[in-house]
């Protein structure tokens, strides 16, 4: 068995990367921690701007976090979530690259 080329191991992670925006309660959060930038968002203030209960927050944070869009940090008793916007360029710049590369200018 011969091992997977970098492009494949960077198509998997993407592919990984889209199923876990593929829902639309994750794409929410996903959006709503994109547009906070940089000091991202407590948690508790994204669970009041979705109006979702905390424990389907929980889990929808952790597959986000799971794939690496997401990073939390813990600020004295509060835990804070950032979209990791490094992940997410790679992310957009693989389809960029891989998917656009034959047919046009992007």
């Amino acid at each position: 068995m011969s091992a997977a080329s970098p492009v494949e191991n960077e198509l998997a992670r993407t592919a990984e990367r889209l199923e876990a925006l593929g829902r639309p309660v994750r794409l929410q959060v996903y959006r709503h921690l994109v547009r906070a930038g940089p000091a991202g968002l407590a948690v508790g203030e994204l669970q009041q701007r979705l109006g979702i209960p905390r424990s389907t927050l929980s889990f929808h944070l952790r597959r986000l976090i799971e794939v690496g869009l997401v990073v939390q940090e813990r600020q004295g008793t509060t835990l804070i979530c950032h979209a990791d916007l490094v992940v997410m360029e790679g992310t957009v710049g693989f389809l960029r690259r891989e998917c656009c590369q034959d047919c046009c200018e992007i």
